[in-house]
């Protein structure tokens, strides 16, 4: 078989990559998206059955198809999310490639057969594929993040990653440990307790926030306002843990609401502190509950009063300020500093200890000594080289749903002017105008 030339190659069918195909087909270009399982697969096979997403159904959108559903402040399960993926793509005609993963992308390319070929693909299957770009839609949140010290653990206690979670039923008897207090671990430790089971938490750095806040949805604040201060920030890999943190704590269930050690305590989880080792069947902790807890409320405060400080900066009229209650220390205590697994007859421990990007597939030459993309604002070091659902400035609110239409259109424009400037063609600009 030969190498088949392809002008865009987009690598990830989920969000961000279908939406950038899909931004290129308005403007008239075709691309083609590699998916190493199926279109939407992080939505369909990878996160548990009560997941419901945290922003609302009306931030669904995808370039040309905005939200067509009768509950536009509801939050759809993530099934749902992949199932209108896949309609996006269906009616939008975009070519997705499904079990093809791409194990290298080679840059710059030697012999090329295409002239116009930056990149050569090297796909799991034995085929190449030449293209003049490639955009890496690769997602923050690629591979899952697993601690060493799991190693050290009783091999007869169950240890599986959220990734790998589904429900209550699918777990061997027993109490659960879930380790890891973001969003992934407060709404699995609440699944599980809702559904009967004993539940312990151990809890580690997170942030919390009310859903609504003076007139609109917390995360609407987020992306509406330019906030001051490391709010919902993330490590861009440069010289840092590349992991990426969160927003902050929320639950979709329910018609979505608060989530929070609070309310978890209140409904009979065990909260435990954060995990520092492990000799078989019994963990080493930091003996430190209610410095977590009050780290988040004070991270909290913090967000709410920077975005007063925004509403007053803008003039917005808003409703006035809900007090917020004062940390309450009395509601948390210390659980001290080892958890035994077997005296408390805990069989598995489901650790929300969070993901890593992998972008290992790239040349060395696109991605820094931590293996994180050189790029600015989703443009690579290379040419023809692009990134869609990278956090920016250190947010990683583009990573959500509704940041997936805007950043594949600032792709999808670059990669016209790149076309209409080389074939000289400059009226053609005026589609980035429309």
């Amino acid at each position: 078989m030969g190498t088949e030339f392809i002008e865009t190659a987009v690598v990830g069918g989920g969000q961000q990559g279908c939406s950038v195909a899909g931004s290129l087909a308005r403007l008239g270009y075709r691309a083609v998206v590699f998916e190493r399982g199926e279109t939407g697969q992080t939505w369909a096979r990878e996160r548990w059955e009560s997941l419901r997403v945290n922003t609302p159904n009306r931030t669904v959108t995808f370039p040309g198809m905005p939200y067509d559903g009768d509950d536009p402040e509801g939050y759809m399960p993530a099934t749902e999310v992949a199932q209108r993926l896949r309609r996006y793509v269906a009616e939008v005609g975009v070519d997705v490639r499904e079990h093809t993963a791409v194990r290298a992308v080679e840059a710059p390319v030697d012999d090329p057969l295409h002239p116009d070929a930056r990149f050569r693909l090297h796909l799991e299957n034995g085929d190449t594929v030449e293209s003049r770009n490639v955009v890496a839609a690769l997602g923050g949140y690629s591979s899952p993040r697993l601690p060493e010290l799991t190693a050290r653990i009783d091999p007869s206690v169950t240890q599986l990653h959220t990734r790998y979670y589904r429900d209550p039923r699918s777990l061997p008897p027993g109490a659960v440990l879930v380790v890891g207090s973001g969003n992934s671990g407060q709404q699995i430790a609440e699944d599980l307790r809702d559904a009967g089971r004993q539940v312990y938490l151990a809890v580690g750095k997170h942030k919390t926030s009310p859903r609504r806040y003076r007139g609109a949805q917390i995360l609407d604040w987020l992306q509406l306002l330019p906030l001051e201060g490391n709010l919902e920030s993330a490590s861009g890999g440069r010289g840092e843990s590349p992991v990426l943190p969160g927003v902050s704590v929320l639950s979709g269930k329910a018609g979505g609401r608060e989530l929070s050690l609070t309310v978890l305590a209140g409904k009979g989880v065990t909260l435990v502190g954060t995990v520092r080792g492990a000799r078989g069947g019994i963990l080493l902790l930091e003996d430190n509950v209610r410095a977590v807890a009050q780290a988040a409320a004070r991270a909290e405060s913090e967000l709410l009063r920077a975005i007063d400080t925004a509403i007053e900066q803008h003039g917005l009229v808003v409703p006035e300020a809900t007090p917020v209650p004062a940390f309450d220390a009395s509601l948390f205590a210390d659980y001290g500093d080892r958890l035994d697994l077997a005296a408390h007859h805990i069989t598995t421990i489901v650790w929300a200890t969070g993901f890593v990007p992998d972008y290992g597939i790239l040349p060395p030459s696109a991605l820094d000594d931590n293996g994180m993309p050189v790029h600015r604002a989703g443009t690579g070091v290379l040419p023809g080289l692009y990134y869609a659902g990278l956090p920016e400035g250190g947010s990683v609110m583009p990573l959500l749903i509704a940041s997936s239409r805007g950043q594949a259109e600032r792709v999808a424009r670059g990669i016209h002017l790149d076309n209409t400037l080389r074939h000289r063609s400059p009226a053609a600009l005026g589609q980035l105008w429309t």
